[in-house]
């Protein structure tokens, strides 16, 4: 059987047609790049092989574990399984390009319509090392998320384990996007031919190697191109004379250099001791030869892992020269007798470059000549490893990053990383990455936040997965792993008992943004309003911390007054500090303005309303307008406390008419009694799959509101679909054998019966028929006769169970403040069911 091995946009292929392919790779990235790369594609896809390469018994894992070198163990998949999660990469990519989704057109503040992105720089060559497993998947994976087109070569030696994990990966995402923009290529750097093609269209070329290698590489890169070196590079410890004395010191260090046997960068090569006296230094390495002495050989060490015959080469001539050397007093050295490790004390300060096998200088160096000692090799210093006091430990770090030190760590955790920690004194993703702006003409792009919207629809992974309902998302979120749940909100019960959601800040940021880009699509003005935040506050309910958030990410002005009983304190409040822009619930709202309706209307200065959790119906819309001189009325957003914001208004919305936040959700509309889509227009239940939840999968969630697909783009230019929300499927009520519909009531009321305040349906069982009591808020036109015979003339259904015995209608007419309300949130019940 043949094998290829080379990895080119989907296929395996042999040497002939990877040179062919190479001879056209300008064109191949020119058509890569052409199609848009989502961050979501990148990072579902990388979750997706994370969870596989995880598991031992999964087919994936098992495959590529028959590409590991040999004497590899297998758990170096898991291992780059942890570095490949959702919460890996995504913290990844806040910490270097500030934000989970960077590359799109954001404003880059809420007060200027300027816009700025980290875009891909183009092409990544990668030029990986020999034998190192996980190095050359991961940079390519940072090349991706970066949008690029990766072309890595790997050793003509080396296993084709990168070329199948990319394939794997690129398996993982149905539409095509990884695959185009990922070649792996095996071959000798003999071959010069091939590496120039390789560089000559690149943008950026990453050299993973020693001098030798990014010079032989250096060559073939042309004017203007970036050249990355991930080098060679020395690190060491340094310990201060109340740590050297110490045991727990000598182990932590032994810990250090026993650690993959000194083969990574941040593995210590010198040890130095914050002293002048060479007896000091004779002592301590003869102290840690003996720890170093007790430690047995690594586990799982192979042939493979003895050095080589170069490298026993200079093992003997470092040791051999150092013991002639302590004729002069200058040296002393401990070293065991089979020459599997050794400890070389030396007077002299400058740093010298260990053999590596467990071969450790010792060396004095006084802090105050730190930086005159290690500065000039400041090109080559990476990890120094510090065991100190508290205040020795703040102070040397200053020093030895101002020499040129990259990292400071503890002793004992030289080798540890986190997620999106630099690299060598940079983040990866932006040495990938360009930063862009666009400016635009303020008043033609006011209410726009993301220009990407105006410019292509988001895609995102298809949904998949079995439907979930309200008790599986809080399964859900009872199983959230502590280190995810930071954040603790309660809804507000007006359709059932409150329920618990759970966050971690990182998803509340990205919501809160998205939020605040979709209030300025609505209209809010960040420059000019003078908000009032209205929404109820405490008991863990999410309203009102909320849109505080999003105020503050917008810069506005913000009252934050919240919702309370004393609405002459707080129209007060509004006239004082010149409020135009009110913030809460419709009914909250409802009840204030009318309460204080001669001072509000005396002050005149209400211009905007931005309501949420609610709707005012259209006849409380044009009272706002014309007693109130409300001129804005939207709603502020659409969306719920388990998922967060959905969807947004624009100037050309009304009435219950969305945009989806396309850039966190997808979203399905189906068939009220089947799990099916409805027709195109119809009317169905909303179930919308939530991206981006670090920790959590929120696919497929029955939201328990109903609504319809709006078709077409809309007229403000943005291409996130729109849907129109229809009602809640709580609204349907089966009485009386009929099922009755609250939203009907409210068409009603409000249309033939003319009706302008706010109503609710209250049940109640009785032994001869049930009771359905219509309460409608008292005004001075309030008619409960004439209401109750619009509703049966009207109602077809009501008429009939009302005629045939089976239902008594009552219309009661009752102040606003006793209706029934969430007692959480301050929502109006729309539905009250008393039945027993």
């Amino acid at each position: 059987m043949t094998v290829h091995p080379h990895y080119w946009q989907g296929s395996f292929i042999g040497d002939e047609e990877a040179g062919r392919r190479l001879a056209g790779l300008p064109a191949a990235v020119e058509a890569a790049l052409a199609a848009e790369l989502d961050t979501e594609t990148v990072l579902a896809a990388c979750d997706a092989l994370a969870a596989a390469l995880r598991d031992p018994a999964h087919p994936v894992r098992t495959r590529l574990a028959g590409h590991l070198p040999e004497g590899e163990d297998p758990a170096v998949l898991a291992e780059l399984g942890g570095l490949l999660g959702r919460r890996e990469l995504t913290r990844k990519l806040r910490r270097e390009l500030g934000g989970a989704a960077p590359g799109r057109l954001n404003r880059a503040g809420p007060r200027e319509t300027v816009y700025e992105a980290w875009a891909p720089v183009g092409l990544v060559t990668h030029v990986a090392p020999g034998n190192a497993a996980t190095v050359a998947p991961l940079s390519i994976v940072e090349g991706l998320l970066a949008g690029n087109v990766n072309v890595l070569k790997t050793s003509g030696a080396d296993t084709l384990l990168t070329q199948h994990l990319m394939a794997e990966l690129a398996a993982l995402d149905p539409s095509g996007a990884l695959a185009a923009r990922i070649v792996v290529l095996r071959f000798p750097s003999a071959r010069q031919e091939w590496l120039r093609l390789m560089c000559a269209p690149a943008d950026v070329v990453a050299v993973w190697g020693g001098e030798g290698a990014v010079e032989g590489i250096a060559a073939h890169v042309p004017a203007g191109c970036r050249l990355v070196e991930w080098g060679h590079r020395i690190s060491f410890a340094y310990l201060t004379e109340d740590a050297w004395s110490r045991a727990d010191t000598l182990e932590a260090l032994a810990d250090d250099v026993c650690l993959y046997e000194q083969q990574a960068c941040s593995s210590p090569q010198v040890v130095y001791l914050d002293t002048e006296d060479e007896a000091e230094v004779f002592a301590f390495a003869e102290r840690f030869a003996d720890v170093l002495a007790a430690r047995p050989p690594a586990a799982g060490a192979t042939p493979a892992d003895e050095p080589d015959p170069a490298e026993a080469a200079e093992l003997t001539t470092t040791e051999l020269m150092a013991r002639l050397e302590e004729h002069l007093g200058l040296t002393r050295v401990f070293a065991a007798p089979d020459g599997s490790w050794r400890v070389m004390a030396d007077t002299r300060s400058p740093l010298t470059a260990s053999p590596l096998h467990r071969s450790v200088w010792v060396k004095p160096l006084p802090r105050k000549r730190l930086i005159a000692t290690l500065r000039p090799m400041r090109r080559y210093l990476q990890t120094a490893g510090v065991a100190a006091g508290r205040t020795d430990m703040a102070e040397l770090a200053r020093t030895l990053l101002a020499a040129g030190v990259t990292r400071v760590t503890p002793l004992g955790a030289m080798q540890a990383s986190y997620a999106g920690e630099p690299h060598d004194g940079v983040y990866a993703l932006q040495r990938y990455s360009r930063r862009v702006a666009v400016q635009a003409d303020p008043a033609a792009f006011a209410t726009v936040a993301c220009l990407d919207d105006l410019a292509r629809p988001v895609t995102l992974p298809a949904p998949s997965g079995p439907l979930l309902g309200k008790e599986d998302v809080q399964g859900a979120d009872r199983s959230l792993a502590r280190a995810d749940a930071e954040l603790y909100f309660r809804s507000g019960g007006s359709t059932g008992a409150p329920a618990l959601s759970v966050f971690s800040y990182d998803d509340y940021d990205t919501q809160m943004h998205a939020c605040a880009r979709g209030l300025l699509a609505a209209g809010y003005d960040p420059v000019g309003d003078r908000t009032a935040n209205l929404f109820y506050c405490g008991s863990m309910y999410g309203s009102f911390i909320s849109f505080f958030s999003v105020l503050e990410r917008l810069g506005g002005v913000q009252l934050p007054l919240s919702a309370g009983p004393d609405h002459r304190a707080t129209a007060q409040a509004l006239i004082d500090h010149g409020a135009d822009t009110l913030f809460g619930m419709p009914s909250y709202l409802w009840q204030l303005l009318h309460a204080e309706a001669d001072a509000l209307r005396a002050y005149g200065g209400l211009r905007k309303v931005f309501y949420g959790g609610e709707h005012f119906t259209g006849e409380q819309q044009r009272t706002l307008r014309e007693d109130f001189g409300i001129e804005v009325i939207r709603s502020i957003t659409y969306g719920s406390t388990d998922l967060g914001p959905l969807g947004f208004q624009c100037a050309e919305s009304s009435g219950g008419v969305h945009h989806l936040h396309a850039d966190l959700h997808g979203l399905e509309i189906l068939d009220l009694a089947e799990d099916r889509p409805v027709a195109p227009g119809a009317t169905g239940r909303l179930v919308f799959t939530t991206h981006a939840r670090r920790g959590q999968r929120l696919g497929r969630y029955v939201i328990g509101d109903l609504g319809r697909e709006v078709p077409g783009r809309c007229p403000c230019g943005r291409h996130a679909p729109r849907f129109e929300l229809r009602g809640r499927t709580g609204d349907v009520m089966r009485v009386a054998t009929y099922f009755l519909n609250h939203r009907r009531f409210l068409e009603l009321a409000e249309g033939p019966g003319g009706h302008r305040g706010e109503l609710q349906i209250r049940l109640d069982g009785a032994q001869a028929r049930e009771r359905l009591t219509v309460r409608v808020e008292r005004t001075a036109a309030t008619d409960g006769e004439r209401l109750r015979e619009v509703f049966l003339a009207g109602y077809p259904e009501l008429r009939s169970a009302v005629a045939e015995g089976l239902l008594e209608l009552v219309v009661e007419a009752v102040d606003g403040a006793c209706l029934d309300r969430s007692p959480t949130s301050g929502k109006l019940l729309g539905v009250v069911d008393a039945r027993r």
